[in-house]
C-alpha cells in the first residue's frame, strides 16, 4: 500500500515512501479478486468449443487449476526469497540481469496489461448493458464508451486513495464468490433432480490434438490468471516469507474448487450445444433456470469483472513503478502523488495503453494474444527459478520446492508456446512484433552517455510532468527530501 510518511523520525521534512500495510486476508482478497473475473463466465465456451465434450473440458480446467497452483507455489519460493516488489520482473533481473528483465517488463507493459484489461473492459461494458438491450448486442460505440468510462473511474479510485481500491476489492470479490455460489447451488439441485444426461459418456467426441488443448488451456489459464500479481506488492506486505505463500495457496485452493463445482453447474443445466452458442455462460444459464430475475445476471457479471480489472490495476501499477525505479521505463512513471502517495504516473499510463487496446474487439483474440505473453513471461520466470539454483545456492530459501518441479513446468510452457506459434501464428506473430519493438527502446533507455540536449530535454519533459501530476521520487532515506520548487529530487 502506498502512503507518505509525514515526517521523518529525526523531525525533518515530509518523506515519500512504501509501508507494508497489506495483511493475508487483503492479500488472499486480492488475489481471488483478481483471478476470478470474466474467465468463469467466458472461458468455459473457449474451453469447449476447442475440446468438444463436457468430459475433456472439466478435466482441462483441473489441469489448468493444478498447473496454475504448481507455478504460483514456484512463484511463492521466489517472492519468499526475494521479497521485492515486482514479481517476475525482479525474478529475471536477479537471474538474467538488465536485457531480458526488461523484455518481461516491456511484454507485460504492452501486452500482458493492456491487452487482458482491455478485453475485461469490454466484457464488462457488454454485459452492463445487457438489461438494456434485452433483444439485441449493445452498440459497439457505447460498449466502448461504458468501457472507457470504468477504467478511467478505477483508475481515478486508485490515484486518489489506495485504502478507497482495497476496500473495494474486498467488497467485491465477497459479492462474485456470492454469484458463483447461488450457480453452484443451483447446479447441485439440478443434479439432484436428477439431469445427469450431459454427464454420461463425457467424453464422446472429445479433441485430443496437441494445438486444440494448447489453445483451449489458454482460455483456462486466462480464466486463473492472476495468481502472480500478488508478488508485485511484495514490499508492502506484512510479513512477506509467510503471508505470501500462505495466500497464494489459500487462494488457489478457492479459486480451483469453485471453478471446478462451478463447471459441473453449468453442465448440469446447458447441453454442449447450448454453452457453444452462448457468449456469456451465466446469462444463458439464468435463462434456463431463474428466469424472472435474469436481469441480474449480467450485472453480477459486470461486477465480478470490474474487481478483477481493479486488481489486475492495483498489482501492475506497482511493477510498473519498479521497473522505472530501475531505469527500464521513464523517470516519472516511479514518482508518487505527493497529494496522494499514489503510484498516479504508473496508473495513467495504464489507463491509456488499456483504452488504446480497446480498438480491437474480439475478445478471444486479445486472450489468445495476452496468453501468448504472459506464456512467455512465465516459461522465462521459471528458467530464472532453475538458474538461481545453481547461481546462488546459498541463498535463503524459507520454501524450497524440489528443483524437478521447475524444470517440468518450465518444458510443459516451452511446449504451449512452440504449438501456440503453430496453431496460432497470427496472434503469436504480432505478439513477438510488439515484443521486438521493444529492443530499440531498451538500446536508448540504457543509452550512458546520451547527448547533452537529448538529455537536457527529456529531463525537462519529466519536471513539466511533475509539476503537472504533482508527484516526487520516492524518498530511499531521510535525507531526500520535497522540494515544492523543484520536484525533480
Amino acid at each position: 500500500m502506498v502512503i507518505v510518511d509525514k515526517a521523518d523520525l529525526s523531525g525533518g521534512a515530509p518523506r515519500v515512501q512504501l509501508r507494508k500495510q497489506i495483511t493475508l486476508f487483503h492479500c488472499v482478497s486480492i488475489i481471488v479478486g483478481i483471478i476470478i473475473g470474466s474467465g468463469i463466465f467466458v472461458s468455459p465456451v473457449g474451453i469447449l468449443q476447442n475440446v468438444q465434450s463436457v468430459g475433456m473440458s472439466l478435466l482441462l480446467w483441473t489441469v489448468c487449476g493444478i498447473f496454475s497452483t504448481l507455478c504460483a507455489v514456484c512463484f511463492a519460493e521466489l517472492g519468499a526469497c526475494i521479497p521485492e516488489s515486482g514479481g517476475e520482473y525482479m525474478y529475471i533481473k536477479r537471474a538474467f540481469g538488465d536485457f531480458l528483465s526488461f523484455i518481461c517488463l516491456w511484454i507485460n507493459l504492452m501486452i500482458i496489461q493492456p491487452v487482458g484489461t482491455a478485453a475485461s473492459t469490454l466484457i464488462f461494458a457488454t454485459y452492463i448493458l445487457r438489461p438494456v438491450y434485452p433483444d439485441c448486442e449493445p452498440p459497439k460505440i457505447a460498449i466502448r464508451l461504458i468501457g472507457v468510462c470504468v477504467y478511467a473511474c478505477l483508475t481515478a479510485i486508485n490515484v486518489f486513495n489506495v485504502k478507497w481500491a482495497t476496500k473495494v476489492q474486498a467488497i467485491i470479490t465477497a459479492s462474485k464468490l456470492a454469484a458463483l455460489f447461488m450457480v453452484i447451488i443451483i447446479g447441485i439441485l439440478w443434479i439432484v433432480k436428477g439431469n445427469t444426461s450431459n454427464f454420461q459418456n463425457p467424453f464422446a467426441n472429445s479433441d485430443y490434438s496437441a494445438g486444440s488443448v494448447a489453445i483451449a488451456f489458454y482460455s483456462g489459464f486466462w480464466a486463473f490468471g492472476g495468481w502472480n500479481y500478488l508478488n508485485f506488492l511484495a514490499d508492502e506486505v506484512i510479513e512477506p516469507n509467510r503471508n505470501l505463500p500462505s495466500a497464494i495457496l489459500i487462494s488457489m485452493a478457492i479459486v480451483t474448487v469453485v471453478y471446478l463445482v462451478a463447471n459441473v453447474a453449468y453442465f448440469a443445466v446447458l447441453t454442449p450445444h447450448e454453452m457453444l452458442l452462448s457468449s456469456a455462460v451465466a446469462v444463458t444459464f439464468a435463462e434456463q433456470t431463474v428466469r424472472p430475475v435474469v436481469w441480474i445476471m449480467p450485472i453480477l457479471i459486470a461486477i465480478s469483472v470490474m474487481g478483477s480489472i481493479n486488481g489486475s490495476m492495483l498489482s501492475m501499477s506497482r511493477l510498473f513503478f519498479v521497473g522505472s525505479r530501475n531505469n527500464h521505463l521513464p523517470e516519472v512513471i516511479s514518482m508518487i502523488s505527493v497529494r496522494f502517495s499514489t503510484p498516479a504516473p504508473s496508473l495513467i499510463v495504464m489507463c491509456i495503453l488499456t483504452i488504446t487496446m480497446q480498438n480491437f474487439e474480439e475478445i478471444f483474440y486479445l486472450i489468445e494474444m495476452m496468453g501468448f505473453g504472459f506464456a512467455t513471461v512465465l516459461t522465462t520466470t521459471l528458467a530464472a527459478l532453475i538458474h538461481l539454483r545453481w547461481k546462488e545456492p546459498n541463498l535463503k530459501r524459507p520454501i524450497k520446492l524440489p528443483v524437478v518441479l521447475p524444470i517440468l513446468l518450465f518444458l510443459i510452457s516451452t511446449s504451449i508456446l512452440v504449438l501456440t506459434v503453430y496453431q496460432k501464428p497470427q496472434q503469436s506473430g504480432l505478439a513477438i512484433l510488439i515484443i521486438a519493438c521493444g529492443i530499440p527502446l531498451y538500446l536508448f533507455g540504457t543509452w550512458r552517455s546520451k547527448p547533452a540536449s537529448i538529455q537536457i530535454i527529456l529531463d525537462n519533459i519529466t519536471v513539466f510532468i511533475q509539476k503537472l501530476m504533482y508527484v516526487a521520487a520516492e524518498d530511499e532515506d531521510n535525507s531526500k527530501t520535497l522540494n515544492n520548487d523543484d520536484l525533480k529530487i
